[in-house]
Order: structure tokens, then sequence, then C-alpha cells
């Protein structure tokens, strides 16, 4: 028996066993591949970007670790991207970027850089099926003064943010308009106080305000809409953020615009998967950052683990999927930087799978009935159903490697790509 036919028969045990659940596997497969996934092209550099790569990571940013082979040009990033999205199996997939990633043909600082410095990003997009989110970056610049940047006191500082903010909102339309596919485009500021602030209203004032601003021109909802990424606190700002939840839920709600939720931005007892079905009652919808906060927000690459196993399962079993954009946000320079994204990526679909291969309106069904017992017994069985086996198939049919065999292309890659750059 050949490798590829063990891995189908033990896809159709598997699916024999699901159906006395009555899950059927294939229709789960289906649904599977049509979750998009937007890939954050940052870790392939540890967020250098090509506008000053060698300005070093301040304004709460850190990455550990110096593992050898970072991408140092535009060329050597989307050859890793397209290595890694070839590990990854489904077809819908989008890569997220940020202003600092604009390829340009003279020097440009962030609020001179528009549309026409991301045609590389565009052609190379066109060339692998993907699509593009967008972020503006609005940190390791100058023009962060005392850790304020849109809600700054200083009108100058205010106004050079603003424009970067706006110019982000033409590229992301023109992602949009160019690929074919709604570019999200993700708003995270750090602005904040170290100690006690008095005036706590006036910088969330002035944050309101310049956001608005930003908001001026309508665009084409077909090509982008934007998100808004809160934080609990940073580093350098750990008594007050201006950006709160709140301020950001609220914002959206308000501005009929997208919330964002970053899985490593919240207190560390907090469960982020209780908050979807909360906002999405009301919101038009989530751009979900995944990521690993290990001492809150460390940016570790994401794993399997429960808390992750619990996002997937409250947007699948509440049906959310269609009002929530995932996209992956770590960060680590202590592995091989591919095998990152390709680890993460893998592991969230293996989350959004397992989540999809319950027998949910069954389980809903016991819920309402006050049926406990059923609902505990069940939920407790599918822990160690074959999901494994499903997986494999999954793979299998989308050519991409099964099983951890997908570390010999990474070996093979880091052998003859990337140990070559240093």
């Amino acid at each position: 028996m050949t490798n590829e036919q063990a891995i189908h028969q033990a896809y159709e045990l598997a699916k024999e066993r699901y159906q006395e659940l009555g899950v059927d596997t294939e229709e789960v497969l289906a649904k599977l591949a049509q979750l998009s996934l937007s890939i954050h092209c940052w870790q392939g550099d540890d967020v250098h970007g090509f506008i000053n790569p060698e300005t070093d990571l301040k304004d709460g940013l850190t990455v550990s670790g110096s593992y050898p082979g970072r991408a140092k040009t535009p060329a050597q990033l989307t050859a890793d991207l397209k290595q890694a999205l070839a590990l990854i199996p489904g077809p819908k997939k989008k890569v997220a970027l940020h202003t600092i990633y604009a390829v340009t043909d003279r020097k440009k600082d962030l609020d001179e850089i528009g549309p026409e410095d991301f045609k590389y990003w565009v052609d190379w997009a066109k060339e692998q099926g993907v699509g593009l989110d967008m972020n503006g970056t609005f940190f390791s610049h100058q023009m962060v003064k005392n850790n304020f940047t849109l809600a700054s006191p200083d009108k100058a500082v205010r106004d050079f943010w603003i424009k970067v903010g706006k110019q982000s909102r033409q590229i992301a339309n023109y992602f949009g308009k160019e690929l074919g596919v709604q570019a999200v485009n993700n708003f995270w500021i750090p602005d904040g106080f170290k100690d006690n602030p008095i005036d706590k209203l006036s910088p969330r004032k002035r944050l309101m305000e310049s956001l608005d601003e930003i908001l001026a021109e309508e665009l084409p909802e077909a090509n982008t809409i934007e998100a808004y990424e809160g934080k609990l606190f940073g580093t350098g700002i750990e008594s007050y953020t201006v950006g709160s939840h709140e301020f950001y839920a609220n914002y959206a709600l308000t501005r009929n615009k997208l919330w964002t939720i970053d899985a490593g931005h919240f207190h560390p007892t907090e469960d982020v998967s209780d908050k979807f079905s909360s906002f999405l009652l009301f919101g038009k919808g989530l751009q979900l950052h995944v990521s690993r906060p290990v001492r809150w927000d460390s940016d570790h690459v994401v794993i399997l683990d429960d808390a992750l196993v619990r996002i997937a399962r409250s947007l699948v079993r509440d049906d959310l999927l269609a009002k929530t954009n995932v996209g992956l946000d770590f960060f680590d320079a202590t592995i091989n930087r591919v095998a990152a994204w390709v680890i993460g990526a893998r592991a969230t679909q293996k989350a959004f799978l397992q989540a999809m291969l319950a027998p949910i309106a069954d389980l809903k069904q016991a819920e309402l009935a006050f049926d406990f017992t059923k609902r505990l017994a069940l939920t407790e069985e599918l822990k160690t159903y074959p999901v494994g086996a499903v997986w494999d198939e999954f793979c299998l049919r989308h050519d991409v490697p099964v099983g951890s065999t997908w570390l010999k292309v990474i070996k093979n890659y880091e052998d003859t790509v990337l140990a070559k750059r240093n």
C-alpha cells in the first residue's frame, strides 16, 4: 500500500466515524477550503520593511532572535512567502502588508507612500493568485512624539499621521480594485501614557477626530474596508492606552467598520472567543489577528492550543465566519521564519477543521432541551475523534505535504536559499 492509499484509507474510516454522529466530512472539507487566511508578511523580515530597513523597532514592538536567513529585499521576502504559501493547504489566501513594505523608486517618507509604491506587490499577488490586506505603519518613526501619533496634542504630528492613514486607504483601495478581493485596512496606533494621566478624554477625542478625517473620502467597500485594533496596554504606555478595546469597538460600531480582535492584546485571563457573539450581534464584522500571548502580547507562533480551539469553535458554532476576516499576526526570529508561517497557518486551519467536525445542530438542540448530559458527553468524545485523518486528506487534495514531511521542503529551502543570505 502506498502512503497516499494509506491516507485515503484512514480518511474513509474517519468519514464513517463522523457519519455516525451525522457529520458529513466532505461538506466540512469543502467549507474549510473556503476559509480565507491572511498571512502577515512581517514574520519574514522581523518587521524591518523596505523604507528604512536599518531602523530598530520601537514604540512597544520587539522581535526576539537572530535565526539566519532574514529576508532583506522585496525579492527575498516574496520568495519566502511563495514557499510558505505552497505548504499551506487551501485555495483562498491573502498576504497582509504594512506601509513600510512599499517598493519605491526613490526615498520616501511614510506620508508620501501611495498606491504606485505597491505595484510590485500587486503584480506578485496576481501571479500567486492571492489577495492583499493593508496596515498603515504608525510606529518606529521620528514623528511618534512622546508616544503619540493620531492622538497627539501637536497638530503637526496629527497631520502627518492623518496623511499616513489617508494614504493607507488609497493603497488598500488599489489592492481591492486590482485584485478583485476586498482589502482589509487595519489601524493600530501606539498612543498612550507610561504613568497615570490627568485627562483621559481629550486624547480619545483627538483620536476620534483624526480617524474621522482619515475616513472623510468615501471609498468603494467592494475594494476596501477599515478595521480598528485596540490594546490593553503596551510597553511605554502601561497606564493608559488611547486606542482601548472599548474605544475601537464603539468607533467601529458607529462608523459601520470592522473591529479588530488581536488574541494577544487582552488580559491573560480573558477569553477573546467570548467577545465575538457579543460584538457581532451589533457590529458589521471582525478582523481577527491570531497570535499566541505566552506572556500577554508576546506574539509567539500560533499553535493548536486551547485558546485557538476556543476561537475557532466560537466562530464556527455561531456561524460567524462570514462576518470575520481571519489573519495571522506574530513574529519569531528564534526559528526558521518560513517554517513559522507554515506552523501558524496550518495550526489555525486545523483548529477550524476540528470545530467544523461536530454535529453542531444536534448539540444546539440538546442544549435547547437542557440535555446537558448529551452535550457534555458528545463534546468530550469528539476530542479523540480522528480529525488528523481528515486533515491529512485535506492536505493531499490540495497538493501540499502531509504530516511533518513539509519540514524536508523547508530544510532544503534553508540549505539552498536562506543559508546563502548571510
